[in-house]
C-alpha cells in the first residue's frame, strides 16, 4: 500500500512538473467539460420547468378525466358521484399512495370575463377546491397575493387577463359561462388575487370555487371533471397508470390508454354513451412539446459528439508530445527499479488527478454560464414562456447526467491515454534510453 501510494504521489510531482504541457488538454477538458454540462442542465431545467407547468395545469401525474356524452357541450368533462367514488376505489386498491389528490371542474374557451365595459374571453376557467390546492397556489408567483380566505365569491385571475380588463384587487367582475345543457349563465366574483402566468397554460386563464363552478354549470355539487393524482416518483407515473387502469376499467366505463394527443383525439372521437373515463399523465399531454424537446436532444448530441472530438484529439497531441519528451525519463525511472506496472500507475494517475481538476474547474464554469443565462430575458421569443421558471431559463445539474457527462470525458481520456501508456511500460530498456517512446 505504500508504494502504491508513493506512486500515485510521484505522478501528482510530474502532473505538476510538467503542468504547462498538460494545461493545452486541461483547458480542452474544462471548456468541453463546461459547454456539455451546460447544455445538458439546461435541457433538464427546461423540461423539469414544462413538467411542472403542466403538472399544476393539469394536477397531477396521474389525471382521471370524464367525458359526458350528454352534453350540449362538445367536450364536456364530467365526473358524477359514482365515477368519482370507483375512481379512488381503484387508487386504493392499485397502491398508488398519491400524496395528494385533487378535485377540479374544467370549462373550456367558452366562459368571458367582464368588468367596466371590457369582456375578455378565458381560455381555461377551473373550479378548484381552495384548500385542497394549497400545495399548488403556494408555489406560483402573483402579481398580488391572494387573500388568505379566497372563498366561494372570489376569483384568481391571470395577469394578462386583469391588464386587459383594467382590473385589480378588490374589484368585482362578472363571469359569463354556458351550462352543460346549452344556456347562458353568469355569476358576480370579487378578485382575491392576481397571478403571474403567461405561458400557453395560463395566461388566459381564471380560478374559483369548484362547488360555486358546479352550480353555475348545472352540475351536482358533488361533481368534477377530473382527479389528479400526484405522486412521489414522477418516473413512476406510466406503470401506476397501467395499474390504476387495470383497476378502474372493472368498475366504470373507460377508455383505452393513450399515449400522445393523436391518439387522444382519435379515441375521444369515437361515439359512446354516458360518462367514459381516460386516464393520462404528463407525456400524453405533453407529446407535441417532447417533440421539440427530442429535436434539441439533437442538437445537444451533435454539440456533446463535437465537445468529446475535441478532447480526444486534445489528448491525443497532448500525451504524444509528453510521451516523446519523457522517453529517456521513464527508461531512468526503469533503471533505478520501477518495473512496467509502476510506470503505467504513474502515467494513469496523473491523467485521473488532471481529469478531476479539470472536472471540478469546468463544473463551476458551468455554473457561471446558468447564473448568465439566467440574468438574460426571453420575453421576445414568443411561446418560450412554457421552458422558463419565473421568467428565466433554470438549469438543473442532476447526479444521472452529471455522472454520465463525467464517464463519458474520462472514457475519451482512457481511450486515448492507455494504449500509449501500456506501449511504453512495455518498451525495451535500451530504446527507451534513446528516446524512442513507440
Amino acid at each position: 500500500m505504500e508504494k502504491f501510494l508513493a506512486i500515485i504521489w510521484l505522478g501528482i510531482k510530474y502532473l505538476y512538473r510538467y503542468r504547462r504541457r498538460y494545461g493545452f488538454l486541461a483547458a480542452a477538458m474544462i471548456f468541453c467539460f463546461a459547454i456539455v454540462s451546460f447544455i445538458t442542465s439546461a435541457k433538464d431545467g427546461m423540461y423539469d420547468s414544462v413538467y411542472y407547468s403542466a403538472q399544476s395545469h393539469y394536477t397531477g401525474d396521474i389525471v382521471a378525466v370524464g367525458y359526458d356524452s350528454f352534453s350540449a357541450q362538445e367536450f364536456c368533462h364530467r365526473l358524477g358521484r359514482d365515477e368519482i367514488s370507483a375512481i379512488l376505489k381503484a387508487a386504493d386498491l392499485s397502491g398508488i399512495n398519491p400524496q395528494y389528490t385533487v378535485f377540479r371542474t374544467l370549462f373550456g374557451s367558452d366562459s368571458i370575463v367582464h368588468f367596466n365595459g371590457v369582456a375578455v374571453q378565458l381560455k381555461n376557467l377551473v373550479g378548484c377546491d381552495w384548500d385542497g390546492e394549497s400545495h399548488i397556489f403556494n408555489k406560483m408567483t402573483f402579481d398580488e397575493p391572494p387573500e388568505s380566505f379566497i372563498g366561494d365569491e372570489g376569483i384568481i385571475l391571470s395577469v394578462p387577463i386583469a391588464r386587459q380588463l383594467g382590473a385589480k384587487m378588490g374589484d368585482r367582475v362578472i363571469l359569463e359561462v354556458e351550462t352543460r345543457f346549452g344556456q347562458k349563465n353568469t355569476g358576480q366574483f370579487i378578485i382575491k388575487g392576481i397571478v403571474q402566468d403567461s405561458s400557453i397554460f395560463g395566461y388566459y386563464k381564471a380560478y374559483v370555487s369548484r362547488l360555486i363552478l358546479n352550480r353555475l354549470i348545472a352540475y351536482d355539487d358533488d361533481d368534477c371533471s377530473s382527479v389528479g393524482f400526484f405522486i412521489d416518483d414522477p418516473l413512476t407515473a406510466e406503470q401506476n397508470r397501467v395499474r390504476l387502469q387495470k383497476f378502474l376499467s372493472s368498475q366504470v366505463q373507460t377508455g383505452p390508454l393513450v399515449y400522445d394527443r393523436d391518439q387522444l383525439s382519435l379515441e375521444r372521437d369515437r361515439p359512446w354513451e354516458g360518462i367514459r373515463v381516460f386516464l393520462y399523465t404528463m407525456p400524453v399531454y405533453l407529446s407535441e412539446i417532447s417533440d421539440l424537446l427530442d429535436a434539441m436532444n439533437l442538437l445537444t448530441y451533435f454539440l456533446y459528439g463535437m465537445m468529446l472530438i475535441i478532447v480526444l484529439v486534445s489528448a491525443a497531441v497532448t500525451y504524444r508530445l509528453i510521451l516523446h519528451e519523457r522517453a529517456r525519463e521513464m527508461g531512468t525511472m526503469r533503471v533505478i527499479g520501477f518495473y512496467g506496472g509502476d510506470l503505467r500507475l504513474v502515467l494513469l494517475s496523473e491523467i485521473i488527478v488532471l481529469g478531476s481538476i479539470s472536472l471540478i474547474a469546468g463544473f463551476i464554469l458551468a455554473h457561471v454560464l446558468s447564473w448568465a443565462v439566467s440574468l438574460l430575458s426571453f420575453s421576445w421569443f414568443s411561446g418560450f414562456e412554457i421552458f422558463l421558471k419565473n421568467g428565466r431559463l433554470k438549469t438543473m445539474y442532476l447526479p444521472r447526467t452529471m455522472l454520465i457527462n463525467m464517464f463519458t470525458i474520462f472514457l475519451v481520456l482512457f481511450i486515448v491515454v492507455l494504449p500509449p501508456s501500456f506501449r511504453v511500460a512495455k518498451k525495451s530498456l535500451p530504446k527507451l534510453l534513446s528516446g524512442e517512446y513507440l
